[in-house]
Order: structure tokens, then sequence, then C-alpha cells
């Protein structure tokens, strides 16, 4: 059991690396002329490649067993997280980025609900009060963003906020099992999905491809393979917490870049989601080192 804390303060590092690596989305997205649709093909390409590389580099031929091992767990996991890749970039284009921003933002009390529902994981009153607050952040953070909305692109946003906290449950609730193969198999699937969208695949220069390598790299492999193991450790509803930290990095990120400074809503309501996640995290290591 001493091991127990320890562990759960790993699962923290690991998803708060994890939102830091899929925030430097719009970074890359900004260093590529392209349609979304090209953007996921080749990045899904890249990611799902160098994950299996990964683990082929760490675990020799045995590695590539564990795509054949991966059982229904392994493969419901790499199809939910297809699903949320694909519906995200549909969903920004058929309603508008505050919809989607909101939308997602609900995900830790999906997560919270799905996980009670299934595993009877009772949230903790500290982290949904914290998910209410960083909600307010993130609505403060798009707030100023057109109203203009659509039915299918809203239904598009609420299918892949649950199919993602259905894939933090599963991961959860399967410990045990190896989820680089579900990482890299999931990215995979997304490329396949949208090539008969993409407009620009054939289009790629050698500069822009090393773009897409570092994109595939930095925001998907890292970013969901920290995800899947640290997600593992942690309650269902702190995990989805503690991700939403993406949403006020991502404008950190592009005005380090590109000197766009961020609007003061967006500065209040960061340090809203900021302020919340931390307030948990430092509530709940405090609360491990108390005596039993």
């Amino acid at each position: 059991m001493a091991g127990a804390p320890s562990q759960h303060r790993k699962g923290i590092v690991l998803v708060v690396a994890a939102a830091i690596a899929w925030s430097t989305a719009p970074f890359f997205t900004r260093l590529l002329p392209f349609d979304s649709w090209t953007i996921l093909f080749w990045r899904g390409l890249f990611g799902g490649g160098l994950i299996a590389a990964i683990l082929v580099l760490l675990q020799g031929r045995s590695g590539l067993r564990d795509f054949a091992k991966m059982g229904k767990s392994g493969w419901l996991v790499a199809s939910l997280s297809t699903l949320g890749m694909v519906c995200f970039i549909p969903a920004l284009q058929l309603t508008s980025v505050s919809n989607v921003a909101i939308i997602i933002a609900t995900g830790p009390f999906v997560t919270a609900a799905l996980a009670w529902i299934w595993l009877r994981e009772v949230p903790r009153l500290r982290t949904m009060l914290a998910s209410i607050v960083a909600l307010c952040g993130i609505a403060i953070i798009v707030g100023g963003a057109r109203v203009g909305s659509d039915i299918l692109g809203l239904a598009l946003a609420c299918l892949m906020t649950v199919a993602i906290a259905a894939m933090t449950v599963i991961v959860r609730r399967h410990r045990n099992t190896s989820m680089f193969a579900a990482a890299s198999l999931s990215n995979i699937l997304g490329s396949i999905v949208s090539i008969p969208f993409a407009q620009g695949i054939a289009a790629v220069s050698g500069h822009e491809m090393f773009i897409f390598a570092m994109f595939g790299f930095f925001q998907v492999a890292l970013g969901l393979t920290l995800y899947l193991l640290g997600s593992r450790l942690l309650p269902s509803g702190q995990a989805a917490l503690i991700a939403t930290l993406e949403t006020p990095l991502m404008p950190f990120w592009v005005w380090l870049a590109f000197q766009e400074a961020p609007a003061p809503r967006t500065l209040v309501g960061g340090a809203l989601v900021m302020g919340a996640v931390i307030a948990d995290i430092v509530g709940d290591i405090s609360e491990q080192k108390q005596p039993a």
C-alpha cells in the first residue's frame, strides 16, 4: 500500500504532461497550410507509426505482439479514441469553436458519471467543485466567439466528449492492458478515415513533412500515450479535470511562437482553469500526506 500515493502522484504528472503535449496543436496547425483532414491524416500516420516504433524499441519484437494481444478492451480504447479525433474536426467546421470548447469542458462531469455507473467510483466533492470552476474558466475564454451553431456540429462535439470520457473509464478499468498498441492503432485508424476527405495529402514538401513528424510525435504520440498511462492511475474524474489544462495552455504556445497576445478574457479564464486544477492536485497531495 506504501506505493499507492507514489503511483497516484505519477499519474498526476503523466496527465499534466499529456495536457501540455495536447496543447501544442494550434502551434503546429499554424505552421501547416493544409485542410484539417490532410493534417489529421499525416498527424495520425506519424503519431501511430512513432508509437509503434517506441513499442518495438522498448520491448523488441515482442512489442509487436501487443497488437495481437490487445483484447476487446484495447480495441475499444482504440476505437473510442479514433471516434473522438474524427468527430473533433467536423464539429469545428459545423459549429462555433465556442460551442465545441464548452461541450468538451463538460468532460470531467461526463467521465465522473460514467465511472460512477460502471465502476461505482464515487466522484470526490473537491474534484467536482474544481471541475465547475474550470468549466466557468473555459466559458470565459471562449465567451467572445460568435455563437453560430448547428445541431450536427453540437451532436458531434457531444459524441466526442462521451467517447473520450468512456475511453478514460475503460483505461481505468483495465489497468493491466497494454495501451501503447491501442494508442498507435487509434491514430492509424484516424488516418484511414480521413483519406476520403483530405485534399492535400500528396502536396506536402520535405519541410512540411518534418513539421508533420514533430506534430505526430509531440502532440499525438506523446500526448495520447502519457494520458493513457496516467489516467489508469487516477480517479477518472480527476484525470479528465487535469486534462482541461490543455485549453488555457493553447494560446500560450501561439503567443510564444507568433507573438499573438492573448485577450484579457483568455488570461482570466485560463487563471481560473489552472487555479482549479492546481487546487485539486494540492488538496489531493495534502490529503495523502495526512496520517491514516
